[in-house]
């Protein structure tokens, strides 16, 4: 068998799983150790190196670490970990300024153009002023935020929390031109920016064009132009009776949102099953326990008119023929009407670039989606950048965030004029835990306890102003419970096989039978002698050298290890040891070449 080669350092970040299904690597492990230690606002920090946003993405994060949480494999729920970013953020020290990059006074005379005040837009500023760029940042609506301010009701996400992690960004030195919308694509190149970044989002949500659409628009409303108009204090009423058509993440807002409004009676209208939803289960849970009715396989067939007013929608009932997870047939089975006064739509979003001249260079799509490298993410005219929901649709705020870090390292690299995908690579340190004998630098002992549940406010309370935070925040005491059930995935256990005599105190000593010692055959044989079979491939074995003693190998498999520490306490030659999987991921300060001519949109050198 071949040895796993674990200086590659995707080896060991897989093996953080949390870290590993995180877009913006955030180093979920060590964070929650520091709040165990009650070192909040370095937790905070430790958050901001990746994900700029602790405190808004402590909310409002669409949390693909959490499925991917070892602790799912010991059959209970994860760890909580979005919600202890929160914990971090509530209770660091006021004032963190101290802690932020350091602005250098000299700038270094490249002038970057930003469109759109949003999450992506905010990311690369962050990113290149510590590196010395000026960056104007043009922003259409009266305030920063882009989608996190008008499309996330502050009931989820007070303006509070959004003003101060914006305004620790825009007081680096950003100019921020509020109420600026960029008309013109080709005007603002020839303003000289050496580079463009566009992070305007997807703002246009999609339509649904049935008989009766056109008639009954009063009444009728576009679920992002919806939100916005409700955050901005454009509107502050609806009907008593709302149906809200789509299962996605902004529907559950417009639902919730519209019963702070004065609606009575809120449905949301599901096309498919519920397996089939977008939405978030907590975010289904939380409408729910707002009595929101979700009616699942009504398909929209016509607005219903009467004297020129909506008073109702007809849907077509459906069953679905589902097989291994994918729908194989429907059939209509009959057609009603559910009586409403106000309809949300609430199916989609689109980009909309109006505003770019299709003669510059830049190319788009057949979905009038531009053409983006996936890598650098610069468009196909040289100099101008997409990221975020603009560069490759709808997806979230810390996919966004993640966009604005590798776009800043291109346009950096642009601006030196060195090659866009010649990339530094991530770095890995292993430093190990061991402080004696049988003591280790964290907490290894396995914690039974289930998930903490969050307080909510009272249901009473909650309708009575669109700023009430539902969400209260764990107590110190379900913090402290929380963080012990954290894994450590990031304490790899590192084997050296130079020091192994083969005495089988590791293998028998595991809880979990995740080690094997086997003869160095094939794949397949190994496999058959594994002592627990292997559940998951996606993970990589750990495989040794041969052996000195019987020239067998040690093979562990990664997906059932729970790093309990057991293996290095128990050995008797220090065969494992444990030891922290430090990875750096590069910013664009980290490129530490000299800047010298700086290309502009067209190639020629300033």
């Amino acid at each position: 068998m071949e040895p796993t080669k674990t200086n590659n350092p995707d080896y060991y970040h897989k093996v953080v799983d949390c870290q590993w299904a995180c877009p913006a690597h955030t180093d979920v492990p060590e964070y929650i150790r520091k709040i165990a230690q009650g070192e909040f606002t370095e937790a905070y920090m430790q958050n901001r190196e990746s994900n700029v946003f602790p405190g808004i993405l402590g909310r409002v994060c669409d949390r693909p670490c959490e499925p991917a949480c070892r602790r799912g494999r010991t059959n209970e729920a994860p760890v909580a970990i979005c919600r202890l970013k929160r914990v971090a953020a509530d209770h660091r020290d006021e004032d963190i300024k101290d802690h932020l990059p350091v602005i250098p006074e000299q700038k270094n005379g490249k002038r970057i153009a930003l469109i759109g005040a949003g999450c992506a837009s905010l990311a690369v500023a962050n990113d290149l002023m510590p590196v010395g760029y000026e960056c104007t940042i043009f922003e259409a609506l009266p305030e920063p935020g882009g989608l996190m301010r008008s499309n996330i009701p502050s009931f989820r996400l007070p303006a509070q929390v959004l003003n101060e992690e914006i305004g620790y960004i825009v007081d680096m030195g950003a100019d921020l031109k509020l109420n600026h919308p960029i008309e013109s694509m080709k005007d603002l190149l020839d303003e000289g920016y050496h580079a463009v970044f566009v992070g305007t989002g997807a703002p246009k949500g999609k339509e649904l064009n049935l008989p009766g659409r056109e008639e009954g628009g009063a009444n009728i409303h576009i679920g992002i132009t919806w939100l916005e108009s409700v955050a901005f204090g454009h509107l502050e009423t609806i009907g008593k009776r709302v149906l809200i058509i789509g299962v996605g993440n902004t529907a559950m807002d417009c639902c919730r949102t519209s019963l702070r409004l004065g609606a009575e009676d809120v449905k949301v209208m599901a096309r498919k099953p519920r397996e089939f939803f977008k939405a978030s289960d907590w975010e289904l849970e939380d409408a729910e326990e707002e009595n929101v009715e979700i009616i699942v396989n009504h398909s929209p067939k016509e607005f219903i008119v009467e004297n020129g007013r909506l008073t109702g929608m007809k849907f077509r009932q459906v069953e679905y023929e589902i097989e291994y997870g994918r729908i194989v047939n429907q059939m209509t089975t009959a057609e009603v009407i559910v009586p409403c006064d106000d309809v949300i739509l609430a199916i989609g979003q689109d980009n909309a670039f109006p505003w770019i001249e299709r003669d510059l260079g830049i190319e788009f799509d057949q979905w009038e989606v531009p053409i983006v490298d996936k890598t650098t993410f610069e468009s196909t005219l040289p100099g101008v950048f997409f990221g975020g929901d603009s560069a490759f649709g709808p997806k979230n705020i810390i996919w966004a965030v993640e966009h604005g870090h590798q776009a800043a390292i291109s346009i950096h690299r642009h601006c030196q004029g060195k090659d866009l995908h010649d990339r530094l690579p991530v770095m890995m340190n292993l430093s190990s835990r061991k402080m004696g004998m049988h003591e280790w630098s964290f907490s290894n002992d396995f914690d039974p306890a289930a998930r903490r549940k969050m307080k909510h406010v009272e249901l009473s309370q909650r309708f009575r102003d669109l700023t009430t935070e539902v969400e209260l925040g764990f107590t110190a005491e379900q913090a402290q419970q929380e963080v012990e059930r954290c894994l450590n995935c990031d304490i790899q256990t590192v084997f050296f096989d130079s020091l192994c005599i083969e005495c089988d105190a590791c293998l028998d000593i595991c809880p979990t039978q995740c080690l094997t010692m086997t003869p160095d055959t094939d794949m397949d044989a190994v496999l058959s002698h594994m002592k627990a079979p292997r559940r998951n491939k996606e993970q990589m074995l750990l495989i040794s050298e041969p052996l000195k003693q019987t020239a067998r190998i040690m093979v562990k498999d990664e997906n059932l290890c729970l790093h309990c520490s057991l293996c290095a306490e128990r050995c008797p030659t220090a065969a494992w040891d444990m030891k922290k999987a430090l990875f750096k991921f590069p910013r664009a300060i980290d490129y530490k070449d000299d800047v010298h001519n700086c290309p502009d949109h067209t190639g020629r050198n300033r």
